[in-house]
């Protein structure tokens, strides 16, 4: 825990550890995952450094969605699985440790969408 841009919000402010803190550097390898790119690079252009700052807007619409996916998936993936795996990664990097999903919660939408 700790680790520059993975670490939740709460931690980097207070120190304090809550028991879904974890579940937000899990939300940030979920969104590498999607992206293909790395949750800090200071060789992106400005404002795009922290990947969590710059694609937690586009998660939520379809269309910016398509374009933040990774392009070595060459779109190989489901479009309705892209979108579930975008919603669970949003509530994953919800500021408030209250509204993040649980781990168990997380693998079973990871298991839907898998079967997708």
């Amino acid at each position: 825990m700790g680790t520059y841009g993975y670490a939740a919000p709460e931690y980097v402010a207070t120190g304090h550890l809550y028991v879904k803190s974890d579940v937000y550097g899990f939300g940030v390898v979920l969104l590498e995952v999607l992206t293909g790119l790395r949750a800090l690079d200071t060789d992106r252009p400005s404002g795009q450094h922290n990947l969590v700052d710059w694609a937690k807007p586009h998660l939520a619409d379809r269309r910016k969605l398509a374009r933040l996916m990774d392009p070595r998936l060459e779109g190989q993936y489901s479009s309705r699985g892209a979108q579930r795996a975008a919603q669970l990664t949003l509530r994953c990097l919800a500021a408030e440790h209250t509204n993040r999903p649980s781990m168990k919660e997380v693998v079973a939408v990871l298991q839907e969408v898998e079967s997708m």
